[in-house]
């Protein structure tokens, strides 16, 4: 996500580099660039100006201290900004009140239906909440069915009234059947259209001012660009909604809807979509963003991914089994499976500070460690047990079984060898970065 900004903003600040200190000239010239670059992310015109000016002004009243470059100097001071352009601080979705009602409302295609499940799978098992979904778009083919299906994939109940077309009706109704139930948390799906049109706004406000709901997000296409955001303000206007959601940040996107929906609409950035798996989806902090933007990582929420998947038993006894070195390849192989749910292999391998230009035309999709998991399943147990068993002729037989070459087995057992030497070097440090840390040593496999 956002590569082509990241790349232009660091071309903007190499004009800085090797400036023995800050001029209205040099600053002039950086912020130019950094203006295109915006421009480029599809941000508006008044926006990327207003943001310029900022930096300008505070990189013009700043006093340069000795350890820290010009370039350096301006890298912060952008950061900042780009930050408080995306809402300074995170705003968490008010769940507290019993039950919570959560209205959802969009465009058609805008993946609010998606969201809606991705939503109830995050406060289900990361908030330990109860939640009802309601299938409030009566007018989509499929749309109750979809949200069926994802339910039943998530584990979450979907209230639905079939033949009752009806929106404002089968709200309230889900209302009153949750609170019967006893679910803490009611997130309502509801019709979009292909443009604004005053019939979706007289409707989705009807919906709005039946249920009363406590937080109303709105989801967002961000491959649309400005689009996205002059339809965010047209809502806006009517719903006075409480939270924007953007999804598809994984695609195509340039990035301009992020970084300029909060400074049009004035309300915070909830959640990003990265994904279509239903736990891909993240909390957004403006601070975290600014980092991945400006190539230097997101290690906090690389450290959160690897946590929820820690288990404190398995880590102490895969300490103790690296500590007597005898770290094997049925280790190996938890060890991947952790890293695969935690999420996307690119999207966080660019997490770690450094890595995101290094991947930058590196593809890696979510099958980067098939190959690996299929040459440990052709291992007999001993061989994973003790890999000091694979010699030639076994090398070769474990090449034919996985439909790899004996190369590829001959890399992964180099490989393995170089991991395990590093998790035994730290393991005084702790079992819960062990996933994280893997991931960097096995960079040169994933990039084969």
């Amino acid at each position: 996500m956002f590569d082509n900004l990241s790349d232009k903003l660091d071309r903007a600040f190499k004009v800085l580099k090797g400036q023995g200190k800050i001029t209205e000239i040099n600053v002039a010239e950086t912020l130019k660039e950094v203006r295109k670059a915006l421009l480029d992310a599809d941000v508006s015109y008044k926006v990327a100006k207003t943001f310029t000016q900022n930096v300008k002004d505070k990189a013009m009243g700043a006093n340069v201290l000795t350890a820290i470059s010009p370039s350096q100097l301006m890298v912060k001071i952008v950061h900042d900004e780009l930050a408080e352009l995306m809402g300074g601080e995170h705003t968490e979705l008010n769940i507290k009140p019993n039950p919570s009602i959560i209205l959802i409302a969009g465009l058609q295609g805008s993946g609010k239906t998606t969201f809606s499940a991705k939503l109830a799978n995050y406060l289900l098992t990361k908030k330990s909440k109860k939640p009802l979904l309601v299938a409030g778009d009566v007018y989509r083919p499929a749309a109750i069915t979809q949200l069926k299906v994802l339910g039943e994939q998530i584990g979450v109940e979907v209230y639905h009234e079939d033949g009752n077309k009806n929106p404002v009706s089968i709200a309230e109704n889900a209302v009153r059947y949750a609170r019967e139930k006893g679910y803490n948390v009611i997130i309502v799906d509801t019709a979009g259209r292909l443009a604004v049109d005053q019939q979706m706004m007289n409707e989705i406000s009807a919906v709005h001012k039946k249920i009363n709901p406590h937080e109303t997000l709105f989801v967002v296409d961000s491959m649309t660009g400005q689009d996205a955001v002059n339809t965010a303000k047209a809502f806006n206007d009517v719903l006075d909604y409480t939270g924007v959601v953007l999804t598809k940040l994984d695609g195509d996107t340039r990035g301009g809807a992020a970084l300029t929906i909060r400074s049009v609409v004035d309300k915070p950035i909830k959640f990003v979509g990265i994904g279509e798996k239903m736990d891909a989806l993240d909390v957004f902090y403006p601070n975290r963003m600014a980092d991945r933007i400006l190539g230097m990582g997101d290690v906090v929420s690389l450290v959160e991914r690897a946590q929820e998947q820690f288990d404190a038993e398995e880590s102490r006894r895969l300490q103790k089994r690296i500590a007597k070195d005898q770290f094997n390849f049925n280790d190996f192989l938890k060890q991947i499976s952790q890293i695969k749910k935690m999420g996307n292999v690119k999207d966080l391998m660019s997490m770690i500070p450094g890595m995101g230009k290094a991947l930058k035309d590196i593809d890696i999709d979510d099958d980067a460690f098939k190959s690996v998991e299929a040459i440990i399943h052709s291992m007999t147990e001993a061989e994973r047990e003790d890999p000091k068993l694979i010699d030639g002729s076994r090398r070769k037989r474990i090449a034919a079984g996985s439909g790899t070459t004996i190369q590829e087995v001959n890399n992964l057992i180099k490989q393995f060898e170089s991991t395990r030497k590093m998790m035994k070097m730290m393991t005084a440090g702790g079992g819960i970065n062990n996933s994280a840390r893997m991931m960097q040593s096995m960079q040169s496999k994933m990039k084969m």
